[in-house]
């Protein structure tokens, strides 16, 4: 049996090989700590580390490279930025302002903060997913000290007006992050050209891998100081202790590199690709919605409504064809309707009627996934309209 096509890049993506391949002297040929520059094997790790920090910070417009501070991932990124920023500067107020459609990264995150005393403002998106610059200024108290607004969202894929909104961040002598998970690796992005002040990522959204990631945090123009939140060594200037993960920061610059080099040509595809899906399950199925916004959005990413077709139960029949996920928060205990489609609008019905779809190089032939998910949602249309017809066989039972 071949295995099923993956369609959750949004979640995470495979390694590449050529990230790999970089990533492998790292783990039993220059092994040595980073943190040990008194002899050879300490000096080479720290020299590979040093020269992936600079390959990620140019990449992104730093300023510096020591800009850039490595953790294990967005969300620990997220945390350090949220919480360390929090505690620097709550002699000058206590009040932060985000978005409903922030990653439960953050919106957990500043709900602990209220623990410490924070003041939190979440702002309404509209039904494109976009948060209203208007509307951000009208919340800015005397006492705001930082903003945080996702770059993209995970979910339906819209991005925001992150220039504009790190602007007026700045206009107010606000702190400005951004949690960019979803577009780092996939959108140009230049750090001081955005006014942005804090900006979160990880590797393995871009090809790289797993458990490693990176917090922009700005130097210059203003110079950003953050409490850490971690103890123990004072690596990374202080701001996240812990020996470094040799093997995936070099893994991370070595796919951030080729990212961004194959980016126009990689976006291109994708958006084609998501059009042809997009287009021919509209047209067996005219009342599909597409969430998020039109024009604005990551171009591997699609976020479908489908009226009357269980997502969970979607998933489950095409297991074996397809891997993708639905457009509902789950645990353990109970299922509930994504906050971010809820946001935009959605009933509890839709958000359980909708899926997300993230394209990407494993992907393969996009027509075979349209004829997959057209085949899919048809047979499960079938069987929903033959249990409400209760249809009878041959001795008269239903069946």
């Amino acid at each position: 049996m071949e295995k099923p096509i993956y369609l959750d890049h949004n979640a995470t993506t495979p390694v590449d090989r050529r990230v790999l391949e970089k990533m492998l002297p790292y783990f039993c040929e220059v092994y040595g700590n980073a943190a040990s520059i008194d002899h050879l094997h300490g000096n080479k790790a720290k020299q590979a580390v040093e020269e992936a920090r600079q390959a990620i910070a140019k990449s992104l417009g730093c300023r510096k490279e020591s800009e850039i501070v490595f953790t294990s991932g967005a969300t620990e990124s997220n945390n350090l930025a949220l919480i360390g920023a929090f505690r620097r500067f709550r002699d000058k107020g206590t009040h932060i302002i985000a978005t409903a459609i922030e990653h439960p990264a953050v919106l957990d995150t500043l709900n602990y903060l209220q623990s410490e005393g924070a003041e939190i403002t979440l702002l309404p998106v509209d039904s494109d997913g976009i948060v209203n610059l208007d509307a951000l200024e009208k919340a800015i108290k005397q006492d705001t000290i930082l903003i945080s607004v996702m770059f993209a969202n995970n979910e339906i894929g819209t991005i925001q007006p992150v220039k504009e909104l790190g602007a007026l961040a700045k206009s107010k002598g606000i702190i400005f992050h951004t949690d960019a998970a979803q577009a780092v690796g996939h959108e140009k992005i230049n750090v001081y050209d955005m006014n942005i002040d804090l900006l979160s990522f990880s590797a393995h959204k871009f090809y790289g891998p797993k458990g490693v990631g990176g917090l922009f945090v700005r130097s210059y123009s203003p110079l950003i100081k953050l409490n850490p939140i971690s103890f123990g060594g004072g690596h990374e200037k202080g701001m996240r202790s812990g020996t470094l993960n040799v093997p995936g920061t070099v893994g991370m610059a070595e796919a951030l590199s080729l990212a961004n080099k194959e980016m126009k040509e990689e976006n291109s595809r994708m958006h084609e690709a998501a059009i042809l899906i997009y287009h021919q399950l509209q047209q067996k199925f005219p009342d599909i919605k597409l969430n998020g916004h039109q024009q604005n959005r990551l171009a591997h990413n699609l976020s479908l409504t489908i009226p009357g077709v269980e997502a969970k139960a979607l998933i489950h029949l095409l297991k074996n064809r397809l891997s993708f996920s639905a457009g509902s928060a789950c645990s353990t205990v109970k299922v509930a309707p994504s906050h971010v489609l809820k946001a935009i609008g959605l009933s509890d019905e839709e958000s359980f009627q909708t899926i997300r779809l993230g394209l990407g190089r494993s992907t393969g032939d996009a027509e075979i996934v349209a004829d997959t998910l057209v085949g899919g949602i048809s047979h499960f249309l079938e069987k929903i309209n033959d249990r409400s017809a209760g249809t009878a066989d041959g001795h008269g039972n239903c069946r």
